[in-house]
């Protein structure tokens, strides 16, 4: 797909806490028939099909109210399980702003998308302007208070960016805490939430004294 045209309708699929970010990865096990039948149409087409987020977590409706913002991604891998699920993983290409809500195909929804406040989506961002440093120093007690465990040195030599785009993408925040890491404007903004929303959950558990001050 060509990096100037982006589509101008694009299926949604609306899942409470799935975040995707321009050159993040997110895996997606698709099993419901009418997001069956979106993943099959867009692999007929482009393999294009736009994140979203249910504005309630608890809203069950089957066409839940959502936020305006999401990001279009393109399918690059998929293969079919013999219980006729779908594992797929989508590749972020771009945010958008829904401008309207369209009739349903095949029973999924569809948006008018507009993508003029994301002009630099596109385009890898570099992290000269966060402090890296503390971003790890947090993430090291989070992981370490959470028992998980990682090959630190493998995310240690991430580059911003990705480093960034995977742990906003991966790490157990609240829905509404994903999409304010949707919406931020730059890398560099996206970093300090994440590094506040990290923060945050150390506080909770009344460990963040342990985090050095640069």
């Amino acid at each position: 797909m060509l990096e100037d045209k982006l589509p101008e309708i694009v299926p949604i699929f609306p899942l409470s806490g799935a975040l995707l970010l321009p050159r993040g990865v997110l895996p997606l096990n698709i099993f419901e028939p009418r997001y069956l039948n979106m993943i099959n149409d867009a692999m007929a087409n482009d393999r294009i099909i736009g994140m979203v987020q249910p504005l309630r977590v608890d809203d069950k409706s089957e066409a839940p109210e959502i936020y305006r913002t999401g990001c279009i991604g393109r399918v690059t891998a998929f293969n079919e399980t013999e219980d006729e699920r779908l594992l797929i993983m989508l590749t972020g290409i771009s945010r958008f702003d829904c401008v309207r809500e369209l009739p349903q195909q095949n029973g999924y929804r569809r948006v008018v998308t507009n993508y003029s406040g994301f002009s630099d989506d596109q385009t890898p961002e570099l992290g000269d302007q966060i402090d890296r440093n503390r971003l790890l120093d947090v993430l090291r007690l989070f992981l370490q208070q959470n028992s998980i465990e990682v090959e630190w040195k493998a995310v240690t030599a991430l580059p911003d960016e990705q480093l960034i785009v995977s742990l906003a993408m991966t790490c157990p925040f609240e829905s509404n805490e994903k999409q304010a890491l949707l919406e931020c404007p730059n890398l560099a903004d996206r970093s300090q939430v994440l590094t506040a929303l990290l923060e945050m959950a150390l506080q909770a558990h009344g460990t963040s004294n342990s985090i050095r001050s640069n």
